[in-house]
């Protein structure tokens, strides 16, 4: 595997910390052109994550049983929450401009995050399972789409999206249990409610379009993959995030206490 192990083992890439930092657009496509090889090869990874997934959820759909989709997805979706959790985690490193090749660095980072990540990933997979279920099944008319049902799925959806950013941008930052993840990433969305909405219908715009595109989808998921919306959200999760637990000093500091560590004296 080539692509992911070229100089893993020099110090990485980075950018002079007195640089001043871009924002909105201009930050968003500054990081994406410099740090492409490093998102698609955590998209690429995320995506194989997601194959169980798709295909257990695809036999509930197929067969009509609820049931079995949302078991799948539970199991699908706690299979794919580390290699989504080492996404959220390249594209966060890159926001914050941390030096480092990535292949020895997402390794280090899956290594740290995967046992955290299953029961997020089961979650997000069990709860996709069943919108995508309801979904396929409201648009083939085998389900009356009333008010009511309409408006829970609506909400559900708007939650996930919401949630999703800060419950693996808090997972691969910090240590917490996971009630405690799920309760702050609540907070964080609907305390930050306009944002946290404009995070929710941008990865729904980008899924249906995927959605709406198919069988060329197929051909942007192996390009474009997760990367796109992933480091829109994240570029507003972070500045959150920050802001409330002061991530950036907090690693700010770190960093020099491993330089002074590796320093002679």
């Amino acid at each position: 595997m080539g692509i992911f192990n070229r100089n893993f083992d020099r110090p990485g890439p980075g950018v002079s910390k007195d640089a001043p930092r871009k924002k909105g657009a201009a930050r968003y496509f500054e990081v994406l052109g410099r740090d492409w090889g490093s998102f698609w090869k955590a998209s690429l990874l995320c995506l194989l994550g997601y194959i169980p997934w798709g295909l257990l959820t695809g036999v509930g759909l197929l067969t009509g049983s609820l049931l079995f989709a949302l078991a799948g997805g539970l199991v699908g979706g706690a299979i794919a929450g580390p290699a989504l959790a080492g996404l959220h985690d390249t594209v966060l490193r890159a926001l914050r401009d941390e030096p480092g090749y990535w292949w020895h660095v997402y390794k280090r980072a899956f290594k740290n995050n995967w046992r955290a990540a299953l029961a997020p990933g089961a979650l997000l997979g069990f709860l996709t399972a069943g919108q995508a279920f309801l979904i396929c099944f409201l648009l083939m008319g085998t389900i009356r789409a009333d008010l009511l049902s309409t408006a829970m799925l609506t909400l559900n959806l708007l939650l996930t999206g919401m949630c999703l950013p800060f419950v693996f941008g808090q997972l691969v930052l910090m240590e917490m249990n996971f009630a405690t993840l799920l309760k702050n990433s609540l907070f964080l969305a609907l305390s930050n409610a306009p944002w946290a909405l404009l995070m929710a219908l941008v990865q729904a715009a980008y899924w249906v379009a995927m959605l709406l595109l198919f069988p060329l989808s197929v051909v942007l998921l192996a390009v474009l993959g997760f990367v796109p919306v992933a480091l829109f959200c994240q570029q507003i999760a972070w500045r959150i995030m920050d802001r409330v637990f002061g991530l950036e000093e907090q690693f700010r500091r770190r960093r020099e206490a491993e330089l002074e560590q590796e320093t002679p004296s």
